[in-house]
């Protein structure tokens, strides 16, 4: 009978845990302070981390001195877009790659997963420059719509979806550039190799062809593939800060991330601290959220890329 590992051994690893929510407890504690109080300006670490009061006030300022709310429903939009664009691009792809036999497919798939190797820093700069001459195309291709229109899916900033319908200051600049993974074509071709091809073939038998087998025998049985991809997209979306800063200039298609900005410069020349800790917190908590109910997801997610194809 194997032996029980003694209880102590839990010891070092509760202690290194706590360290990785310090970050979380100093947020909270310095977005409960008054403003513009920080550690250097208290008496004592103590003093600080248990002040006379707690400002819960200071969630609700967060609303007052930038459109949160506003901010928050961009991010939803444009998180839940690229998660969907992203999973269904990367599915596609990798049964092409999978389960398809087509001249040059092994050849393609390695070009294809090199490009991972490429910073996202190098392809930024040739994407900008596509969304910024893009409208100019279409208004070629299409010429009948504005596509230079400011405002064309919104008249007023209040309207739920304003800015142009394509290039910079678009919700499709801020979707569709990063729709499409590599990462995710790769994670998801190895688990449909898993996935015993007798499956196709009893389906081709029936008169099935590709699309009701990419739907009906192999989207359903990479479900756990698929929500692990989900939550990755997502995750990093969600906190995506370089991409929407250089796409954007109109305040009313920023993200969250692009939201914290605005406490560095309120108009007192000084960072407000305790409500970009607020603020910060409030961003967290969805990925907290996630993070909890799909937190199996990512050690799937791990074995998955291990997979021999």
């Amino acid at each position: 009978m194997r032996k029980k590992p003694s209880p102590l051994w839990h010891l070092p690893l509760l202690l290194i845990g706590a360290t990785m929510l310090l970050p979380l407890a100093f947020m909270l504690v310095t977005a409960l302070a008054e403003p513009g109080r920080s550690m250097q300006a208290a008496d004592s670490i103590l003093d600080f981390v248990v002040p006379a009061s707690w400002r819960w006030e200071n969630f609700a300022e967060v609303g007052r001195v930038i459109p949160f709310a506003r901010y928050y429903a961009n991010s939803l939009l444009v998180s839940g877009a690229v998660t969907a664009g992203l999973v269904f691009t990367s599915a596609c792809a990798a049964y092409a790659f999978s389960r398809l036999e087509w001249r040059g497919r092994d050849g393609v798939f390695t070009a294809y997963i090199a490009t991972m190797m490429v910073p996202g820093a190098v392809t930024m700069l040739p994407n900008f420059v596509a969304m910024k001459i893009l409208p100019d195309v279409m208004a070629r291709l299409l010429p009948w719509v504005d596509w230079h229109a400011q405002r064309v899916l919104g008249t007023t900033p209040q309207d739920p979806l304003v800015g142009r319908l394509a290039g910079i200051d678009s919700y499709f600049a801020l979707v569709v550039p990063v729709m499409f993974s590599a990462y995710g074509t790769f994670m998801l071709r190895q688990f449909f190799l898993s996935i015993p091809r007798d499956i196709d073939e009893a389906a081709e038998i029936d008169g099935a062809g590709h699309w009701t087998v990419f739907s009906r025998m192999i989207l359903p049985l990479s479900l756990p593939a698929l929500a692990t991809l989900t939550v990755f997209t997502f995750l990093g979306t969600w906190g995506s800060f370089l991409w929407p800063l250089i796409v954007t200039n109109q305040a009313e298609l920023g993200t969250l991330p692009l939201g914290l900005l605005a406490f560095q410069n309120t108009g007192t020349y000084a960072t407000e601290w305790h409500l970009m800790m607020a603020a910060a917190l409030l961003i967290l908590l969805p990925i907290v959220i996630l993070f909890i109910v799909g937190q199996r997801f990512f050690v799937a997610g791990a074995r998955t890329g291990a997979i021999k194809g």
